[in-house]
């Protein structure tokens, strides 16, 4: 029972760092229609700035973990923004009148430019990264086993926490929220009441970026590496939480990251774990199945 839980905060863990990322997929979707398959990178982008800031930081002579955090935690988030703007205006602006299938290759084409650059500028070698908040809690004892949570652990759950409500918040009470919710149902009339819709889907590329910052210096942390091969898979978890909860939905984005990385640490701990990722998309395609729009979606209807 303690391997258990402890399996299970580490599932949660895992889970909420893979929300976080999904929130960037859900949101551009939300607002634009279409998928950023770019967006895996723009993270792991993150977390080599995040990775560099730390190196930089110590190099000066600051050993403070609280220090290192407050500085790198901004630079991280606006650099990373400047990759996200960058992607929206190069990669999906231009192509915004053509059909579906255009922005969405362009999208990988991004997907694959950022990863061969990191490759070429960071070198193809996992990069250590030696911050991260020590200690932690023991919650429980038994049968020489300690079932314990981190204190970067706690971290990543709670700023997920506070984040995934800022967001909604924001989306729900902010004049930037509203706009985004009316160009996801009509950026034509939108544009047409004086707003101006290239903007507001810039702003949501920025503010998915600064959440996949956040991940990428949390991850690099928690785990003590970062390599630049890294964002596809994570991307590709991430844009499958955010379909298992609902895409468009931003607790079900989080849900959907939760569930993953809970099935990913159980299955990794009691059964095989070449097949973990095989059990998640079984689970994602056993959902869709019996709910195609997801665990919180809704189902929309065409007029045609």
């Amino acid at each position: 029972m303690a391997y258990f839980i402890q399996q299970l905060i580490n599932g949660i863990t895992l889970g909420a760092i893979y929300g976080l990322i999904a929130i960037g997929y859900t949101m551009v979707y939300g607002v634009v229609g279409m998928i950023n398959f770019a967006h895996g990178e723009i993270y792991m982008v993150g977390a080599f700035i995040a990775a560099i800031a730390f190196m930089v930081l110590q190099a000066l002579g600051i050993s403070s973990v609280i220090l290192l955090f407050a500085i790198a935690l901004p630079v991280t988030v606006v650099l990373t923004a400047c990759y996200g703007w960058t992607v929206e205006r190069i990669a999906y602006r231009p192509l915004r009148g053509a059909s579906k299938l255009a922005p969405i290759i362009s999208a990988i084409g991004m997907s694959i430019f950022l990863q061969n650059f990191i490759q070429i500028t960071q070198g193809a070698r996992v990069r250590p990264v030696n911050v991260g908040l020590q200690g932690g809690i023991t919650l429980l004892e038994r049968g020489g086993f300690a079932v314990q949570v981190s204190r970067m652990q706690l971290a990543i759950i709670a700023t997920t926490i506070v984040l995934v409500a800022a967001f909604a918040f924001m989306i729900g009470r902010t004049a930037i929220g509203r706009a985004q919710r009316a160009c996801a149902q009509d950026q034509t009339m939108v544009a047409l009441l004086g707003i101006n819709v290239d903007r507001v889907i810039a702003v949501t590329f920025v503010l998915g970026a600064g959440l996949a910052a956040i991940a990428g210096l949390m991850v690099s942390s928690y785990y003590g590496v970062v390599d630049f091969s890294r964002g596809f898979l994570a991307g590709m978890k991430a844009f499958t939480a955010a379909v298992l909860g609902g895409i468009g939905s931003l607790p079900g984005a989080v849900l959907g990251g939760v569930l993953i990385g809970v099935i990913e640490a159980l299955w990794s701990a009691y059964m095989s774990i070449q097949y973990k990722d095989v059990a998640v998309f079984a689970i994602l395609i056993a959902v869709l199945t019996l709910r195609p729009a997801g665990l919180l979606g809704r189902a929309e209807s065409e007029k045609i």
